[in-house]
């Protein structure tokens, strides 16, 4: 089977090496930061091509290069139509969620911040139009009730290349079964920057948790203020602690190791948490 990659990031990597060792990976398309992806391609003398792929100058790269199929997996760029035609057989892409929910961007993370109990990986095929093409395999995935952005990447990192292997086995046995998305169904959420991680207090104390647990380190992590200066969180839980509920919102009711702020439904108390500053939690501070 004689496949191209469009891959980036640790789960790119990881995906590359276990292709590599049953099939002929033919090109791969990454982006300019995945460094170890273009370091295997060197010692493997695989060509590979990063940047943006857009506008021709992906498929300028590989339009002699004859493969079966192409699948991108954690790529960073939309592909257009001269590089979804080009595999004889077929190009798929794999997504971190249950098609047709959680179209776009990061979408573990907006699942977790949705509190979802459930996520998933669906390999469905390259079309024009985002996330929308026909599902090829699909496998559902538990989302634990304290587990983080990172920690569902990590699991990822360990379903992605199985799921692989039985996407490859399915196209080499011809038992390829395609199931429409229903459209109706979609959902999508838009990209993700670490300016967004910015926390409301005026939030149900249950939306602040999945707010902070779905960004939490090594992801830039959710953010409030402290006196002007930005404190990243990274792990709260609930206090018991009782307040007045003519206190503002983000009321800051106990400043000890771990200070517990006030929110609509219930205070909860930071467990861990990093001041980029010299300033320090008082009792009465409000947070913004």
């Amino acid at each position: 089977m004689r496949i191209g990659l469009l891959i980036s990031g640790e789960l790119g990597h990881i995906c590359l090496t276990s292709i590599s060792q049953d099939h002929k990976v033919m090109f791969v398309l990454t982006d300019l930061n995945s460094v170890e992806i273009q370091k295997y391609c060197v010692n493997s003398f695989i060509p590979f091509f990063t940047g943006n792929p857009r506008n021709g100058r992906g498929y300028s790269f590989l339009s002699t290069i004859e493969v079966d199929i192409i699948l991108s997996i954690n790529y960073l760029f939309i592909v257009e139509n001269d590089i979804i035609k080009h595999p004889s057989k077929y190009a798929i892409n794999f997504h971190g969620s249950k098609l047709p929910k959680y179209r776009g961007r990061t979408p573990h993370v907006w699942a977790i911040i949705n509190g979802e109990d459930e996520i998933g990986v669906t390999a469905h095929l390259i079309t024009e139009e985002c996330d929308a093409g026909a599902i090829v395999h699909q496998v559902p995935l538990k989302i634990d009730k304290d587990c983080t952005g990172a920690e569902v990447l990590r699991n990822f990192c360990s379903v992605y290349p199985v799921m692989v292997r039985e996407v490859i086995e399915m196209i080499e046995g011809n038992r390829i079964k395609l199931i429409n998305q229903i459209h109706s169904h979609a959902t999508y959420f838009s990209k993700r920057t670490p300016n967004d991680g910015l926390i409301s207090w005026n939030w149900q104390k249950q939306r602040i948790n999945n707010w902070v647990r779905a960004q939490a380190n090594p992801y830039p992590g959710a953010f409030t203020y402290l006196k002007d200066t930005k404190v990243i969180i990274n792990k709260i839980i609930y206090s018991k602690l009782g307040f007045d509920n003519s206190f503002a919102n983000g009321f800051v009711l106990c400043n000890g190791e771990n200070p517990v702020i006030k929110t609509p439904n219930g205070a909860v108390e930071l467990v861990d948490y990093q001041i980029l500053g010299n300033v320090k939690f008082e009792e009465g501070d409000i947070l913004s």
